[in-house]
């Protein structure tokens, strides 16, 4: 479920022939892609969205993709929507769901270019797509494979959030129980942290900003991992350090997740980003005087080794996720 592993996604990608006409193709670690436009970038990116609290729907379907091309740099201009469904679906439904999506559109000042509607045997659910897409000058591209070694790693907003906000959308009963009822209706109305396109554009305007990653699927391990990996560079972090929230912690003691699944917890919204010692104290300066939660959590090391330290311990940090997110929402875990 959700994305393939590395080795499968590489294989899939080997049939894609190398064009001149592309600066970055598809790549593992990259969710964008860029090609030349004028004296400027193209950035591209589609994602699909299934599965999520049904009244977020349109508004998480903008936001996905348009996160994503906000971390390579690129404000999110224009974009195209799929909304595809079971032939059960009636109008209604994809007129809801398209009400919401011109909203998140309009509240980015996104215009919607064209799309597809439709009603098809073998669906089980309604499935949207979308493509999100904008221009960046060639020295503001930032991209997962720009990380430097030397460069400070700094987590922006919450680890986990996204899977804490939807389990309380989702499971309501249950969270209530864990969290309290205060507490679960609180947690309802932060579906918005699952964005980054604010975060991300501002950290882009940053000269010593080198490169920027969201922890979706997988969270911190996935997106860690893809960067280094892209960058060639290693890395040491501290678990200490991670902006844990209490709910998360709360969620691990109950449902007994290993510290591993905790650091794999989807965490859409979540940023990582590389950072040029040199420029550490401007894009703090940065990020507090925009109210915008970030810590220093580790560095980018040239010995390509993957470490994490706890409790004064160092140990290999996850090769692979074990994200925890389905079982959680599905109210079995």
């Amino acid at each position: 479920m959700g994305k393939l592993g590395i080795g499968d996604l590489k294989r899939l990608l080997s049939c894609i022939r190398k064009d001149s006409r592309v600066s970055i193709p598809p790549m593992p670690g990259y969710d964008s892609g860029v090609h030349p436009m004028g004296d400027k970038y193209l950035v591209v990116s589609t994602d699909p969205c299934i599965g999520v609290p049904e009244d977020w729907f349109g508004w998480l379907l903008v936001h996905y993709a348009a996160s994503d091309v906000a971390l390579f740099g690129a404000k999110p201009e224009f974009g195209t929507i799929n909304l595809l469904g079971p032939v059960s679906t009636k109008p209604r439904v994809f007129q809801t769901l398209m009400e919401q999506t011109c909203e998140a559109a309009n509240g980015l000042d996104m215009a919607i270019v064209t799309g597809h509607t439709g009603t098809y045997q073998g669906l089980l659910t309604v499935v949207g797509v979308c493509t999100a897409y904008g221009t960046v000058d060639h020295d503001k591209l930032r991209t997962p494979g720009n990380a430097r070694s030397g460069d400070y790693l700094y987590c922006v907003k919450p680890v986990g959030m996204e899977t804490v906000v939807n389990f309380a959308l989702t499971q309501r009963s249950l969270a209530e129980k864990l969290f309290g009822l205060q507490e679960t209706q609180k947690l309802s109305k932060l579906v918005y942290v699952q964005s980054c396109v604010k975060e991300a554009l501002l950290l882009a305007e940053l000269d010593g900003v080198h490169a920027m990653h969201d922890a979706t699927e997988g969270g911190i391990v996935a997106a860690l991992n893809e960067m280094a990996e892209a960058s060639g560079v290693g890395f040491k972090i501290s678990i200490e350090k991670l902006p844990i929230p209490k709910q998360v912690r709360m969620l691990q003691r109950d449902l007994r997740l290993s510290e591993e699944q905790v650091l794999s917890m989807s965490s859409t919204g979540t940023i990582l980003a590389a950072v040029s010692p040199k420029e550490k104290s401007k894009v703090e300066r940065t990020l507090k005087r925009n109210k915008i939660e970030a810590c220093q959590v580790g560095i980018l090391t040239n010995n390509m080794s993957r470490l994490m330290e706890s409790g004064g311990k160092e140990k290999t940090f996850p090769p692979e996720a074990d994200d925890p997110y389905a079982r959680i929402l599905s109210g079995e875990a």
